[in-house]
């Protein structure tokens, strides 16, 4: 699988602008701010119907103007495949595939996989667990739509539920048998949710370990732990037991939207215990580590976007980096950097074929 060609309309900083890539490696330079990123973010868009940095439609649209297209086509298995997301101030986003519009976003995920490696990564360091629940979810779900599905079906009823205890308190009133319902369905969708992170995180770990120790020169031990409430007890005794303090808040306490990921170096949190080097190394090794195991799920190798990877990491890393990707079975890689004798020097080790897009603001 791999992306022929990209065409955008409106899109970020964007007025009008087509590329033809090569199938292998396209790296696009140019100083700050001529839309480098912009264009790698367009490719993430295709595959996840959303942008990666700035998940508010409307301010993907380019200052000005109503409305965005990004268009691309693929060939997957010998097949074209084209696909638009489009979107205008006040209206419904579109996704269609040859022409068809989806009914729903989420059948589309996974169609297209991809995996980027950002600066904007850190979140998951930085962030709370909502940032890191999101990272687990969005691997999961590029290889099983049915988790995407049973995920917003936990969402929906997790608002009913919330609105409903919130409908009490400013009723004064309680109603057992409706907040039953709700506490049926949460804890049953919850539970198989559940079970399919620990599952995932069960076969990810290795892999994980794995990449760490290829891309990092120390011997630390890094490990990813799971931490779920329903660890410790079903979901629906903790929704039983807990019914006081969610009367009392207006809000459930507790369920697989309280989950986290721990990252952890040497048994301590790699936030305050891992250097610089370390912290990056241990998010290069997470986002390759979800490039294997979405390869190894799906039969299909992701496309791998990184983005301003040369001024965030050193020399080293970006060698070591770059070796990875010579030496291993990758698909097709799209590079932004600011130095384009820098980027072509290192691609040029690289024994594929490769194409550069010089970008300047006059476009």
């Amino acid at each position: 699988m791999f992306l022929q060609s990209l065409s955008l309309l409106n899109y970020k900083n964007f007025e009008s602008e087509s590329f033809d890539f090569d199938p292998k490696i396209n790296c696009f330079v140019g100083n700050n701010g001529v839309g480098k990123t912009n264009v790698l973010d367009s490719i993430y868009h295709l595959s996840f119907g959303k942008s990666y940095f700035n998940p508010i439609t409307s301010q993907n649209i380019k200052h000005g103007e109503d409305f965005f297209v990004a268009e691309g086509v693929y060939q997957i298995n010998k097949r074209e495949e084209k696909i638009v997301v489009s979107a205008k101030r006040g209206q419904k986003k579109m996704i269609k595939r040859n022409g068809k519009i989806y009914e729903r976003f989420s059948e589309h995920i996974g169609f297209l996989p991809l995996v980027i490696i950002s600066p904007a990564d850190r979140d998951l360091i930085i962030e709370g667990s909502e940032t890191r629940r999101k990272f687990v979810d969005g691997v999961i779900s590029q290889g099983d739509s049915a988790y995407l599905d049973t995920l917003m079906k936990y969402n929906r009823v997790l608002a009913q539920r919330n609105s409903l205890l919130k409908y009490f308190a400013a009723n004064n009133s309680y109603n057992k048998d409706t907040l039953l319902i709700y506490d049926e369905q949460l804890s049953q969708l919850g539970t198989q949710i559940f079970e399919k992170r620990t599952a995932f995180l069960d076969k990810f770990m290795p892999i994980f370990v794995k990449r760490y120790k290829s891309i990092s020169n120390g011997n630390e031990t890094v490990r990813l732990v799971y931490r779920s409430q329903l660890q410790e007890k079903s979901l629906s005794s903790l929704l039983q037991e807990n019914l006081v303090k969610d009367k009392m808040t207006q809000y459930t306490n507790f369920g697989i939207h309280k989950d986290d990921l721990h990252f952890e170096i040497d048994e301590h949190p790699i936030k305050k215990f891992g250097s610089q080097g370390q912290q990056k190394s241990y998010l290069i090794a997470l986002k390759l580590a979800q490039f294997d195991f979405i390869k190894t799920q799906r039969k299909v190798t992701p496309i791998l976007l990184l983005d301003d990877i040369f001024d965030k990491l050193d020399e080293q890393r970006v060698e070591q980096l770059i070796s990875l990707v010579d030496n291993e079975n990758f698909g097709q890689l799209f590079i932004s950097d600011t130095h384009a004798d820098r980027t072509e020097e290192v691609v040029k080790k690289i024994h594929q074929t490769y194409k550069m897009f010089r970008l300047s603001s006059e476009g």
